[in-house]
């Protein structure tokens, strides 16, 4: 577990040096994976979940970026003041000067993330502003006009945690997603169905097999990567 974690910070330095993160990112994943989850002692439970938290947080370096489908909105990355990147949502009619939407930041913008619904109206991309804190931008169309809203892991000082997409509801007012965090001395992990209307969660649960709409709309290859299954 310790290996783990240093890989995972390491996953995050590359990253941010623009060195080769995705060597580090997949060592971090197989040291946690070769872990025996029977193994782990209930007193060493709280590491377990650490661990975890932290090989999620930057688990994106360990994926290439594949082409955006035609016509469909997708995102883009530019540099902005030293150490900043801003992303731009474009499609075929709005390219990057003219963007859908564009926000700057100083975290790491795992750009390889970005997923659209079927209906064209949401984007969901991971941004990681700590080694071990990564956040779920929403991009919400409205109207004629794109939101761009932050969702964190939790709402509590950033420790540790992620907040992760999980897929699609058809009809393009729902998406889920999965939470884990601990702060303020409390540790928590949740499955829940957001609200594209109001990015409120509608319903949660610990357990995702509680969710119907988690065993018929989770994405495959979220649930190939993500380590909240465990």
């Amino acid at each position: 577990m310790r290996r783990s974690q240093v890989w995972a910070a390491i996953a995050y330095e590359r990253a941010r040096l623009g060195g080769d993160a995705e060597s580090a990112a997949l060592r971090a994943l197989a040291e946690f994976t070769s872990v025996n989850r029977n193994d782990v002692l209930e007193t060493e439970q709280a590491v377990y979940n650490d661990t975890a938290m932290r090989v999620s947080a930057s688990r994106w370096a360990a994926q290439p970026r594949s082409a955006p489908l035609a016509r469909q909105p997708s995102v883009v990355t530019v540099a902005g003041a030293p150490g900043e990147t801003c992303v731009m949502l474009v499609d075929a009619k709005n390219d990057e000067h003219h963007p859908l939407a564009r926000r700057c930041t100083y975290a790491i913008v795992w750009a390889q993330s970005a997923t659209v619904n079927r209906e064209g109206n949401a984007v969901a991309l991971a941004v990681q502003p700590l080694e071990a804190w990564r956040e779920l931008w929403v991009f919400r169309k409205r109207g004629a006009a794109w939101a761009i809203d932050v969702m964190p892991p939790a709402s509590v000082d950033p420790l540790v945690g992620y907040v992760e997409f999980a897929g699609w509801v058809p009809g393009g007012r729902q998406m889920l997603v999965a939470r884990e965090a601990r702060g303020d001395g409390k540790y928590r992990r949740s499955f829940e169905i957001v609200s594209l209307d109001s990015m409120a969660s509608t319903r949660q649960t610990s357990d995702a097999a509680q969710l119907g709409s988690f065993r018929k709309w989770e994405d495959p290859q979220w649930k190939r990567m993500t380590v909240s299954m465990r």
